[in-house]
């Protein structure tokens, strides 16, 4: 579970717009749209490193292995696992690459739904509940997880293990801990495999996932692996890789079940507002129960009242323009796994919907012009020139520059969605 690295897993969505969430399993942050797409990539035109630099890189990349060889011994890895381990390993620049490149390209909200709950995921899903029924319920009844949660999280991550990722962990780990950028969280990862591999339950080159450093079919990060990871089976090894995915669904339930999954309770459930609705209220922090958002005017989007699952949020992911959900502590909790906004709803709606559930109701504002990274960037700019509370200019649109937003649109008397569109951007240069 956790998941992937700020890149991201396989086939699960790429969503590190900004720098990591210490404490969640793949540290992304969440944000509005637009957002990156489901898989990273370099930049088409991305020229690969002249072969002298390549060479050079891997000259140093072999000295700082025997330096790191002496820290991770002192952390307890033996000194044979570890010879093992780096057995073959070498400076990968294709690694460097796509981790120099995930935020360039951007998909919208609308656009991931449509793949994340496509006819074929969840038909190839329903087949997979069919399958592994068995095994799923008894997940289900040990950890109190709804199976569908869980195999919704399988077909986001590797298309219900169709695609687990074949790089070598321990050298993509060790090719980003080197590189510096991130270093001391992806040597932690390091140290975490190393462990794995000296555990006995998988060897060094059968460690294989995305360039991340991400595994399995619920694409696990080594440390998340330590923590979480189950031997559901009974063989003696926690086999996250295998074609068999009973260990790794069943970590993927211990790992929901240990951050307070309740079951029965809804991720979230799409409504619709009334109109005049005060979107200043579509806030994380403003919990109200169900039959308190009743008394406002929000029903479900089937027309009844919500059930009172608990208190809960409203949720605006596209603005005033896209579907409103309430959301619950499960939500929460599936942003544990990963914190964009975009990939909990991706999961909890392909549950939804592999549980028999309809699509989402709400139209999409799909005519919509999203704001390049450079214009978002000037949006914050004109933001904290107007005097509106932001940190900095990073072109990352996380809660506080939507509360920025929603803070400039009240002052010039348009809807206070946080929405940051190309008409908002136009306004910010006009007024």
């Amino acid at each position: 579970m956790a998941l992937g690295l700020i890149a991201g897993t396989v086939a699960g969505p790429v969503l590190a717009t900004g720098t990591p969430v210490d404490g969640a399993t793949r540290p992304v942050v969440r944000p509005t749209v637009p957002f990156t797409q489901i898989r990273p990539a370099a930049r088409p035109q991305e020229a690969p490193l002249p072969q002298i630099q390549v060479a050079a890189s891997n000259v140093r990349f072999k000295q700082w292995i025997k330096a790191f060889r002496g820290r991770a011994l002192a952390r307890g890895i033996s000194g044979n696992v570890f010879d093992r381990a780096f057995r073959g390993v070498k400076y990968d620049p294709e690694i460097i690459a796509k981790d120099r490149n995930q935020s360039e390209f951007t998909k919208q909200i609308w656009d991931y739904l449509d793949s994340a709950a496509s006819p074929v995921r969840v038909k190839n899903g329903q087949a997979a509940l069919r399958k592994y029924g068995r095994t799923l319920d008894r997940i289900e009844a040990r950890y109190g997880v709804d199976k569908e949660v869980v195999a919704a999280i399988w077909g986001l991550e590797s298309a219900y293990g169709a695609h687990r990722g074949d790089v070598d962990i321990i050298q993509a780990l060790a090719t980003l801990a080197f590189d510096g950028r991130r270093g001391k969280f992806f040597e932690a990862q390091l140290i975490a495999a190393l462990k794995i591999i000296q555990s006995g339950d998988v060897p060094p080159r059968k460690m294989k996932g995305s360039w991340a450093g991400a595994m399995g079919h619920t694409q696990f990060i080594p440390t998340s692996y330590l923590a979480y990871a189950q031997d559901f089976n009974g063989d003696g090894k926690r086999d996250i890789w295998s074609n068999d995915p009973t260990d790794a669904l069943a970590s993927t339930a211990s790992y929901l079940a240990k951050f307070g999954w309740q079951k029965g309770q809804p991720w979230g459930v799409e409504v619709v507002l009334p109109k005049g609705f005060n979107f200043g209220l579509a806030n994380r922090k403003i919990l109200k129960t169900p039959s308190e958002w009743g008394a406002l005017g929000v029903r479900a989007a089937s027309g009844k009242p919500v059930p009172n699952y608990g208190r809960a949020s409203i949720l605006l992911p596209a603005g005033s323009a896209g579907a409103a959900f309430m959301i619950f502590n499960n939500f929460s909790v599936i942003e544990k796994y990963n914190k964009a906004d975009a990939y909990v709803i991706g999961v909890g709606h392909l549950s939804d919907r592999l549980a028999g559930g309809p699509p989402i109701k709400a139209s999409w504002p799909r005519g919509y012009a999203p704001l390049s990274f450079r214009q978002k960037k000037e949006m914050q700019r004109r933001l904290i020139r107007k005097g509106f509370d932001l940190e900095k200019v990073d072109g990352i649109i996380g809660p506080n520059t939507i509360n920025a937003i929603r803070a400039f649109q009240q002052s010039v008397g348009v809807t206070p969605d946080g929405y940051p569109s190309q008409d908002l951007l136009k306004l910010l240069k006009q007024r």
